[in-house]
């Protein structure tokens, strides 16, 4: 048997084994897919934690010198307030990863008000725009609001529909629409996540995974496995119950398996950024958060 003959059957056998493993029920993928290793992801926080009393260059400084290297910013109204924060980014060495439009709960893609759905359309178009000028990969997207007046299959259409009048926009300037689940009556199981995301056909739509939103109904670690290439980018938060009390807490006090998580990072492949969204804080406080973030993801 010739060496080339040898070499065509071994990826005969390679394409085979790889197709098979696709077709697995995700638990079996999952445990077939398992690694081990270290995480080296950029570690970030959101603009909000990052001492609102103080002016924009210096806030980006304290996220540099606390040990972070990117930053997710929601969108501002003002154009010209977008180019001023771009600058004082880029000269405190800081990337302004990615980016969210807050008007989504006011305005939600889900509305059945075609005034509301258009404003919440022109808005997430804007925040694609802003985004590229960031130079930001993906945008926050909260996709529907659940509530009496809007039902959960309603919620589902009117939001695909709304989101495909955005992919053109997102291939246009090359950044993801990345789905978060939220306390929103939405989008309840990663199994749910992972048919919403799919169904649109598109790379351009993924999933923004928040490991301490789930807590209160699930796991993260099954999430991630689940979800697996359809996260984008990852929060990271900690939550617990206290005598029927919810509490948000700090990394590692709360209910969250993060051995759990970190291993269903590495199992999936998982490359972006973990951005923290917490409460605000000083230097101290960010610095103490930056060395959780190693101790709970980063050291084997």
């Amino acid at each position: 048997m010739s060496s080339e003959t040898s070499r065509r059957d071994f990826l005969k056998l390679t394409v085979a084994g790889t197709a098979a493993l696709g077709a697995l029920p995700i638990s079996l993928k999952t445990a077939a897919g398992q690694g081990s290793g270290k995480l080296a992801l950029d570690k970030g926080v959101v603009y909000s934690m990052l001492g609102n009393q103080m002016s924009v260059p210096d806030r980006f400084k304290l996220a540099r010198d606390t040990g972070f290297q990117v930053v997710q910013v929601p969108t501002p109204p003002d154009p010209h307030e977008a180019e001023v924060i771009k600058k004082a980014a880029d000269a405190a060495g800081i990337r302004i990863d990615s980016t969210m439009n807050p008007r989504l709960w006011k305005y939600p893609l889900s509305s059945s008000d075609s005034s509301v759905v258009a404003e919440s359309v022109k808005s997430v178009q804007g925040t694609l725009r802003t985004a590229k000028m960031w130079g930001a990969e993906a945008v926050l997207v909260v996709p529907a609001v659940v509530n009496p007046e809007t039902s959960y299959r309603e919620a589902w259409e009117r939001s695909q529909k709304q989101i495909r009048k955005l992919l053109p926009v997102a291939e246009e300037v090359k950044v993801t629409i990345a789905i978060e689940e939220v306390w929103n009556k939405f989008l309840l199981s990663p199994l749910e996540m992972a048919r919403y995301i799919d169904e649109f056909h598109s790379p351009w739509v993924k999933c923004w995974f928040d490991v301490g939103n789930v807590v209160f109904s699930g796991y993260p670690q099954d999430w991630i496995h689940t979800l697996d290439k359809r996260i984008a980018r990852v929060h990271l938060k900690d939550f617990k119950v206290t005598n029927s009390c919810y509490e948000w807490v700090d990394l590692g006090d709360g209910e969250v398996m993060w051995p759990a998580v970190r291993q269903a990072l590495i199992d999936t492949g998982y490359t972006g950024p973990v951005i923290c969204e917490l409460k605000s804080g000083d230097e101290a406080y960010l610095r103490d958060l930056s060395r959780r973030i190693d101790r709970l993801l980063f050291q084997a």
